[in-house]
């Protein structure tokens, strides 16, 4: 029997979907490219913008359609708001949210479904089909009760839907790289931004035992993963919620540096993404002293107008983000800087907009996700008029690309010239050559088809630039 799961969000949901193919395939379960061939068909859904939640209706009305034909299971968990629960509740067959995962095998028996590791079992005599059948079922259809989520739009609302994450993180992943990993170090998010729906989809902040995940990183390092990315919502405010029974992000980073000296492995460390609120000088300081820090920031701004970022309840002003970029600067003078920036946000005005871009402008920076608003329910400012026209948004989402190009280019035009140490990421769409990142996570892509350069490091020197990329020439292999 097979299964498919179609991954959608950010990197977090990435990471959600690898410890759900290790359940699914502990379960016997084998992974196919091709939807029409699976048994089991899933989403990890992301509710941040309703483009993502198009396409998970998508896919499942089509997949219902092959339910006349053939008997398949579906299922949905990751990202997903209240209204979005009621209306899957009637398309799939499961909805939970991923904090249950554990629970899958349970869910999956209610259902009747005798799974491969179950069949394996009818030949060896009445006593292993009785463990089988506590394990994965009995093949009874029982009524599976349906997830629960918050019903209203305030923070009191929100239910424990992370109650189990403990559980959760306690699946070992079945990473989609043998040389890149991502590993949880916290879940859900305390901070209300009024556009966000996280803390209604993922629940309050819960930190993961920093023992846990220093015992998962060194696995990774010692198995021979070179870029590997701590996520949460909110990184840097990791271990406020155990105050006492806890070390801070700094001091989680220190240790992970110091194992880094040890190991004498080469590595690189990210993380993603932290809260402009809680970023302090002692987590630059940290990374600053340790070589397997990668020196990139990803800070969110997601606007450059004081009024606008009060609405978002962001908790921060420009002047505040400002110092933060400075110290980046001071401490790490090498770091590259990316952020995430909305348009067309409830009201914004043509002014509100231009302070936006003439943040840009005096940052520089090297990559920004910009995103168009889209409203969400369950977000705070759902009850708002979403009145800025998709055409309006869409041109300032013009005018932010440009501004971000030119300024890509021009650091990017600094690096001709220059030899990096980059991790060969695969194929690039260039044919005959490979696509690399440098630690900045810029793009460098050069003339080989040494497929067993994937997942190396090696030195290129910089001969050409573009916005977001660069090409060069293969120097050595190390």
């Amino acid at each position: 029997m097979k299964y498919h799961i179609v991954q959608l969000g950010c990197q977090m949901n990435i990471s959600d979907g690898e410890r759900t193919q290790q359940v699914l395939e502990g379960m016997g379960f084998e992974l196919t490219d091709k939807e029409e061939e699976a048994n089991l068909l899933g989403v990890i859904a992301c509710s941040v913008r309703q483009k993502g939640i198009d396409k998970v209706y998508s896919k499942v009305s089509k997949w219902n359609k092959w339910k006349n034909r053939k008997n398949l299971i579906t299922f949905v968990s990751g990202c997903v708001l209240p209204a979005d629960k009621e209306q899957f509740l009637k398309l799939f067959d499961m909805v939970f949210p991923m904090s249950e995962l554990p629970n899958f095998p349970e869910m999956i028996s209610q259902y009747g479904i005798v799974t491969p590791a179950g069949m394996q079992s009818l030949d060896k005599g009445w006593q292993d089909i009785e463990r089988a059948e506590t394990k994965v079922g009995n093949n009874n259809p029982s009524i599976l009760k349906p997830a629960e989520f918050p019903q209203e739009n305030n923070q009191a609302s929100v239910l424990e839907t992370n109650a189990h994450i403990e559980d959760f993180w306690h699946i070992s992943p079945k990473y989609g790289s043998g040389f890149e990993a991502y590993i949880p170090i916290q879940n859900g998010c305390d901070k209300f931004c009024t556009y966000c729906a996280v803390p209604y989809t993922r629940g309050r902040e819960v930190s993961r035992p920093s023992a846990e995940i220093l015992d998962e990183l060194k696995q990774l390092v010692e198995k021979g993963f070179k870029s590997i990315t701590l996520l949460g919502q909110n990184v840097n405010s990791y271990g406020l919620d155990k105050k006492g029974n806890e070390i801070s992000f700094a001091n989680l980073l220190e240790q992970i540096g110091r194992f880094g000296d040890e190991s004498e492995k080469d590595f690189w460390i990210y993380f993603t993404s932290p809260h402009p609120r809680d970023m302090g000088d002692d987590v630059l300081e940290t990374i600053a002293n340790y070589k397997c820090l990668a020196k990139q920031i990803h800070l969110p701004v997601q606007s450059g107008d004081d009024n606008m970022l009060i609405r978002m309840n962001r908790n921060h002003s420009v002047d505040k983000y400002r110092k933060i970029i400075n110290s980046i600067h001071r401490l790490l003078p090498t770091a590259t800087i990316f952020t995430d920036i909305i348009v067309g946000f409830t009201g914004e005005t043509k002014e509100e907009f231009e302070n936006t871009r003439l943040l840009m402008a005096e940052f520089k920076y090297n990559m920004a996700y910009i995103a168009q608003y889209s409203m969400r329910p369950g977000a705070a400012s759902s009850r708002w008029a979403d009145d800025i026209p998709k055409e309006v948004k869409k041109q300032r989402y013009h005018e932010l690309t440009e501004e971000l190009m030119k300024h890509s280019l021009e650091h990017n035009q600094n690096m001709i010239g220059k030899t990096f140490s980059v991790l060969v990421r695969g194929k690039d769409r260039k044919s005959g050559y490979l696509s690399a990142l440098t630690e900045g996570k810029i793009i460098v892509r050069f003339a080989s088809e040494n497929k067993n350069l994937i997942g190396t490091f090696v030195d290129v020197k910089v001969a050409s630039a573009v916005p977001f990329s660069t090409e060069g020439e293969l120097i050595s292999e190390k």
